[in-house]
Parts: C-alpha cells; sequence; structure tokens
C-alpha cells in the first residue's frame, strides 16, 4: 500500500469513526434512561461459556444505550457458589449502583441479595430463580418461559417417537429453575412410555462446555441406544456426540437450544446418523438486555413500564411499534 492510500484509507477510518460516534450522540435517548448518573454491574454465577460471553456483550451494550450510565462492571463466580456471593457483596460494597444477576446457584445466593437490595443497591436478578419476592428481596424478577420450551420439545418428541422412547435430560446446576420448569413441561406433555434414563431430576453440567462433555459420555456408556437427549444449552454437546459411533449407532433426536456451531455439526452429520433429529428453542440472550434496562431505570430514574409478553427484544423495534402491529 502506497502512503498517499494509506493516509486516504485512514482519513477515511478517521470519518467514519466520528460520524459513527456523531450518531450515536443525536441517537433518541431511550425512556428506560433516566437523567441520574448510575454505574451498574453484571454478575453471572458462572461465565466460561460461549452463551455467557454474548450475553455479557449484549447486556453491556443495553447499558451503554443510556448517557447516564457511567461504567458497566463484571464478574464470573466460576461456578463457585461463594465466590458469586462474594461478587455480589463486593460490587455493593464498592459503590455500584445496579446489579443484574444471573444466579446460577439460585436460593443460596438469595441472602447475600436481599443484604446488597436492604442496604440501598438496585438488584435486577433472571432467568435462574433465586427464590424470595419482589420488593422485599430484590427490585425486580426477569423470567422466562421455559414451561413452554419444556412443552415445545415434548410435542416434538411425541411427533418423531410417537411409541415412547428412552430420553436423556441435561441442564445446568443442580436443582436449577430453569432445568425444573422445562422438566415440569415435559413431563406435561409426555406420558410414562417415555422413560428419562438420567439422574432425577436432571444429569447436572453447570452448563459448563467441559462438563457436560463428560457427562454426556458417561451416559452414552451406560445408554447407548437412547432415543432423543434433551439438553438446555445444545453448543455444548457438539464435543460429546461423536462418541456414539465408538458404538456403531447413531446420534439420537436433539431436543436443546439453538447454536451455530450446533447447526453446523448437525448438518456435517446428520446425513450418516439417520436418528439424528434437531428441534430447536431460543437460547435467550434477550432476557439480560430486558435485566439491564430495568437495572438502568431503577438507577436513573428512568420509566420502565411492565409490557405484553408479545414484545419481542430482539425485534429491533420500538414497544410501541411492536404493540400497533399486535393489535391490528
Amino acid at each position: 500500500m502506497t502512503n498517499s492510500i494509506r493516509k486516504t484509507t485512514l482519513a477515511m477510518t478517521a470519518a467514519f469513526v466520528a460520524t459513527a460516534f456523531a450518531g450515536q450522540a443525536m441517537a433518541e435517548t431511550p425512556s428506560w434512561c433516566g437523567p441520574n448518573q448510575a454505574s451498574v454491574a453484571l454478575l453471572d454465577g458462572f461465565g466460561g461459556n460461549s452463551w455467557r460471553q454474548v450475553t455479557t456483550a449484549s447486556a453491556r451494550e443495553e447499558a451503554m444505550k443510556c448517557p447516564s450510565v457511567t461504567s458497566v462492571e463484571y464478574a464470573d463466580g466460576q461456578g463457585n457458589t461463594q465466590k458469586a456471593i462474594s461478587d455480589i457483596k463486593g460490587m455493593a460494597a464498592k459503590g455500584v449502583n445496579a446489579l443484574v444477576v444471573f444466579g446460577d446457584a439460585g436460593p443460596a445466593v438469595l441472602p447475600a441479595v436481599t443484604e446488597v437490595f436492604k442496604a440501598g443497591t438496585i438488584v435486577v436478578p433472571y432467568r435462574v430463580d433465586i427464590g424470595g419476592k419482589e420488593g422485599e428481596n430484590y427490585n425486580k424478577w426477569i423470567g422466562a418461559s421455559f414451561v413452554n420450551d419444556g412443552e415445545n420439545w415434548g410435542r416434538w418428541i411425541k411427533e418423531i417417537l410417537p411409541s415412547g422412547g428412552k430420553i436423556l435430560f441435561l441442564s445446568g446446576p443442580a436443582g436449577n429453575s430453569q432445568g425444573l420448569d422445562e422438566l415440569k413441561g415435559l413431563k406435561n406433555v409426555l406420558g410414562a412410555e417415555y422413560v428419562f434414563v438420567n439422574a432425577e431430576p436432571f444429569e447436572v453440567t453447570n452448563w459448563d462446555p467441559a462438563l457436560t462433555q463428560q457427562v454426556l459420555t458417561a451416559a452414552i456408556s451406560k445408554n447407548p441406544d437412547i432415543d432423543v437427549i434433551v439438553s438446555d444449552f445444545g453448543p455444548s454437546l457438539v464435543g460429546a456426540l461423536p462418541a456414539f459411533e465408538k458404538f456403531n449407532v447413531s446420534i439420537p433426536a436433539l431436543a436443546t437450544s439453538d447454536g451455530n456451531s450446533l447447526g453446523c455439526f448437525w448438518t456435517d452429520n446428520q446425513a450418516k446418523n439417520d436418528k439424528f433429529k434437531l428441534f430447536t428453542v431460543a437460547t435467550g440472550n434477550d432476557n439480560a438486555r430486558l435485566a439491564m434496562r430495568w437495572a438502568v431505570a431503577l438507577a436513573t430514574g428512568g420509566t420502565r413500564a411492565d409490557l405484553p409478553g408479545s414484545i419481542y427484544l430482539s425485534a429491533e423495534m420500538s414497544a410501541e411499534e411492536q404493540t400497533k402491529a399486535i393489535n391490528q
């Protein structure tokens, strides 16, 4: 590249960056962004998988739409309940105004959440139910329709296995509310002819890809004739599924959550595995965006109203525009 071309390229890049920042500055401030400055933090009980990394980036991006947000911090509990509790207390102690909490350990983190909430920190737990009540233990709880996911998986399983079959169900940490709700949905739909071959209520993976591979490999060795695997973190299955080849049996059907690596694996392997059917539900990264909006609104004095369940953050349309579309 000549010097003249290099200078022209740098000038164009600088102009683009300046335009982007100007456009961001001119963008309309969302109603959930109030005038009061505030710092926020994202707290994961376990952050060591791709879903958490993308979700963290999504929530951070959402927070930075608000000019009043002074900083966005992050802490990874690394699957250690005591560290997760320490992270919650530590962020509050250093003066962070609002915490968005993925409480992998469930009710075990509720005392810490309650303590910092009562001391004046905004706390918004999401996805995994930690117990407690809004207004008493934290400010707002953001859940998801995991029973519905389980029912959708169950209906699909009945379609492909109308006479019943063996099911292996994997979820995250022991007793997590997401897995329990999904199991409830599955059992709402499936009868006694569908036998769960996992430990009750599900095989524990902590949503850790490395542990998932160990658990799935062990389960395959015990039950190579599994008819369908149900998992609420689909991409973590990819590393272990080739183990079925060692038993000269097809990879079974998968009812799981979506992910590009899983989709590519299915595309590459479904032709040589006659039972390898795939049904996925959305992973719900936008749950973190919604939780962040609530946290920012409460911390900065913004306006945040409960919206109809038919509003979708991933649609990239305002709530008002979506409401109009629904009510046409």
